[in-house]
């Protein structure tokens, strides 16, 4: 049987070329997903800046007391009295303090500014010039000087928590992450960045000769009970960027879900291409039984080709499989859906995972089709091959159902959470239908070829009826050739839909709050909270009101630790928080409140939306945490409503702007009196450009646009797992139709052989492309519906997608041009010789 193996290998190389690229390409996708995740789970961020330290003291971003997997999105500062309890560690050389904060040079750009100990953690060196001592004195990065041809002894304009001051450039250094750091003397940093008494990370440098790891637990017991971490190795870059525990995690799920959804592309692909290989040798086999082989040897030959085959595809995946995985987190990094800093890091788990996906489902894709080969018994082995009697089995018809109830409940969860997590539970229901529909196929494709048998034959005469016949009498073949294009054509619907739908739910929530008429913004990164009054004032302006955006916490009245059991009680709620001014509240935004009163809002205050608010009343006091982790108790003087899933809790942003990172206002809102146009309204405002250095004022289009291209990050991210996933069905679809057209080189001989014309087979497989088109895509709509109603019932209250109704046909139109093209170039292909060289016969 081995030898025999070979030989089919050898004389079916069409078949099992298509089962290889199959078998590679989802051995390659898997593997490079599964090294994603495994990325994740590591969540390494190697230093750049903070490089030359072994030990870095910073906050810790997470939130202790909870069972949930909270992060605090604001930076945690520490106190810098610290670095005193640090040097008298034993083991401890010396301790450095890190502050990092937003500049901008007036002639430069955006920079970031610190003191000039912490160019020792890097390390910068001075490269011209001398270090700043004194006040008025920096020092600038070698390629930041160079880009701006800024030189020493020049004097330069810095913008720096709200306001402008003078320096003369006394040095320039170099360092190995220059990208863009100018150095202050140590006092004026803390003192221009208002962060006297705190700092950002602590560098430590243990003494010559001392263990890192001892020296770094020596620390965490000095440190204990107090809110910080202390990190070595490659976790010292999240010291440097905390979006490395805040949205690194994020990749964990993302990877999950990618390497899930491809994973049953693979599945169903491998399976279906490896199925009708086997199909197409229905008469092979058929006459092995007669001659007199076993079920078992019949078994043992179809294992042993497919065995062979899959070992070679996932052993030549394992080369390119990690390359894959690593490009693919470039790629999010480089949209901002993950932090830059975050290092690749899979070892063989991934490649173990990969592999043995492709291996189980080839072999359990062999075994089953073995089975029904070795269950047929010798005297109907021929009838068997000619005429299919087997299109289904109560298995799969079991199975396909259990999928169709899993959709249903997916289904339900979709259409019940809120909007913005709602594509989280249609994802995996994508797959779930997807895979109730693939098993369920034949009996669709069956019940189609029944339905458009006679519209078909009245349409295309001849041709048609014979290509009804086929697809009748085959219906297992049929349905091995319409999976893919339900797989492409299905998931391309879903998925571009499904961000569409997402993007367009968060614009509407976005618009609907939105009534002011333009918006004042910093080129230093924000303003000081008294310029709301002084721009309420200014000519032509009816209201004007701060906004400072962050996420917050409401705790429950008593929060055990985890530690106490299993079950640890209520746990805090996460959600959206905006810092306002309530004077001018209601005209430069939609919020209204629902109960009590937005005029309120002062002092420590909160108007919470209705959906959280149920269980309190009015004049309650709310126990919250900010964005950096700080616990207040805030009187409840209000509730609002909002669209669900983008509520959105008010505080007054005196109470919220020294717990963010810049402590400074990011925007504040202008409506424009009556009678005063937009362009009238920017212009009295620039005019405070002279008070304000580095003011700035654009029209709300400005925060339009910055809200779109947050979308767009999300929709490229969703673009590129759709291209990778719906180009590898895509590509299955080019081949399974290959496959399918090539190997019917024998029935195409004897329809010649008869009397049939070039012209009229191709007519044939043009209608048996159509229905395979036809039965393809419905089943993919049926995918896509099902995934996409209940998500836009849940995210824009209505049963139809967002998006341009363009997208479905194009891709539809895509998905039939493919199938109709690539089966009409095979089967052209097969027809080229004339009738008598393809059954033999030599003139």
């Amino acid at each position: 049987m081995i030898r025999i193996a070979w030989h089919t290998l050898r004389h079916h190389m069409s078949g099992f070329i298509v089962s290889f690229m199959a078998l590679f390409l989802g051995a390659v996708i898997v593997i490079g997903s599964g090294g994603l995740l495994e990325t994740g789970i590591h969540n390494a961020a190697p230093p750049h800046r903070l490089a030359a330290a072994p030990i870095v003291v910073t906050g810790d971003q997470r939130y202790t007391y909870t069972q949930n997997d909270l992060v605090f999105p604001e930076r945690l500062r520490i106190d810098a009295e610290l670095t005193e309890k640090i040097v008298k560690v034993p083991g401890v050389a010396a301790a450095v303090q890190d502050m990092s904060f937003p500049a901008a040079l007036v002639k430069g750009g955006k920079v970031t500014g610190h003191g000039w100990s912490s160019a020792r953690l890097s390390p910068y060196q001075l490269t011209d010039g001398t270090a700043p001592t004194k006040d008025g004195q920096i020092v600038l990065g070698k390629a930041l000087a160079d880009r701006t041809g800024l030189t020493t002894g020049e004097r330069i304009q810095l913008l720096v928590h709200s306001t402008q001051k003078g320096y003369q450039v006394s040095g320039l250094a170099t360092g190995p992450d220059d990208v863009g750091d100018v150095f202050l003397a140590d006092a004026e940093a803390a003192r221009v960045a208002d962060r006297v008494g705190t700092t950002d990370n602590i560098g430590v440098f243990p003494a010559s000769g001392a263990n890192t790891q001892e020296v770094a637990s020596a620390v965490r017991a000095v440190l204990d009970g107090s809110p910080i971490t202390v990190l070595t190795g490659d976790n010292r870059g999240r010291a440097e960027d905390p979006d490395v525990v805040a949205d690194g995690s994020d990749l964990i799920p993302l990877a999950a879900a990618f390497g899930g959804l491809s994973a049953m592309v693979t599945v169903f692909v491998v399976a279906g291409t490896l199925g009708l290989s086997i199909q197409q040798r229905q008469r092979e086999l058929a006459l092995l039984r007669t001659i007199g082989s076993t079920p078992g040897q019949l078994r043992r030959l179809i294992l042993g080709e497919t065995l062979f085959l899959a070992v070679v595809a996932t052993g030549l995946a394992t080369i390119p499989g990690p390359w894959f995985g690593h490009w693919l987190l470039d790629a999010f990094a480089d949209a901002g859906v993950v932090p830059g800093s975050i290092a690749y890091r899979a070892g063989s788990v991934p490649v173990i995972v990969g592999v043995g996906t492709a291996l189980l489902t080839a072999i359990g894709s062999a075994y089953i089709a073995a089975q029904a080969a070795a269950r047929t018994r010798p005297t109907e082995a021929l009838a068997e091959a000619t005429l299919q009697r087997r299109w289904f089995s109560a298995f799969r018809l079991v199975v396909g159902l259990l999928c169709m109830a899993g959709g249903a409940a997916l289904a339900w969860g979709t259409a019940g959470s809120a909007g913005p997590d709602a594509a989280g539970v249609a994802t995996p229901a994508a797959m779930v239908w997807a895979a109730a529909f693939g098993l369920l196929g034949p009996v669709v494709v069956r019940a189609m070829v029944a339905a458009l048998r006679r519209p078909v034959g009245m349409v295309s005469g001849l041709a048609g009826e014979l290509a009804a016949h086929n697809a009748r009498a085959r219906t297992a073949r049929l349905a091995s050739a319409v999976m893919p294009v339900m797989l492409a054509s299905g998931l391309a619907v879903g998925l571009i839909y499904m961000q569409t739908t997402q993007s367009e739910g968060a614009e509407r929530a976005f618009g609907e709050n939105l009534r002011a008429d333009a918006v004042v913004t910093s080129a230093s990164g924000g303003l000081p909270l008294d310029l709301v009054d002084t721009v309420r004032r200014q000519p032509g302006v009816a209201a004007a009101s701060a906004q400072i955006p962050t996420t917050g916490y409401i705790e429950p009245d008593e929060l055990m630790r985890p530690s106490e059991g299993e079950d640890a009680g209520p746990q805090p709620t996460e959600l959206s928080m905006q810092g306002v001014t309530p004077q001018g509240l209601d005209r430069t935004t939609a919020y209204h409140a629902a109960s009590g009163s937005l005029t309120a809002l002062s002092g420590d205050s909160v108007a919470l939306p209705a959906t959280y608010a149920k269980d309190r009343k009015l004049g309650d006091l709310v126990p919250m945490r900010l964005g950096d982790g700080t616990q207040v108790k805030l009187k409840l003087v209000a509730t609002v409503e909002g669209r669900r899933g983008y509520e959105t809790a008010l505080v007054p942003a005196s109470v919220l702007v020294g717990h963010t990172d810049g402590a400074l206002v990011p925007q504040i809102m202008v409506t424009a009196s009556a009678g005063t146009d937009r362009a009238r309204l920017m212009a009295s405002l620039s005019k405070l450009a002279a008070l304000q250095p580095g003011l700035r004022v654009s029209g709300t289009d400005a925060l339009k646009a910055a809200q779109a291209e947050a979308d767009d990050t999300q929709a490229w991210m969703a673009y590129l797992v759709l291209g990778v996933v719906v180009g590898y069905a895509t590509l299955s679809l080019i081949n399974t139709q290959v496959l399918a057209t090539t190997e019917r080189r024998k029935e195409f001989m004897l329809q010649r052989l008869i009397g049939a014309t070039r012209r009229q087979v191709l007519q044939m497989m043009a209608v048996e492309a159509s229905l395979v088109a036809l039965a393809g895509m419905v089943l993919g709509l049926l995918v896509a519906g099902a995934t996409l109603v209940p998500l836009s019932m849940s995210v824009l209250g209505t049963a139809l997608p967002g998006g341009s109704p363009w997208i479905l046909v194009v891709v539809l139109a895509a998905a039939a041009a493919l199938t109709l093209t690539t089966t009409l170039l095979a089967a052209g292909a097969v027809l080229r010789g004339r009738p008598g060289d393809m059954a033999g016969i030599k003139d």
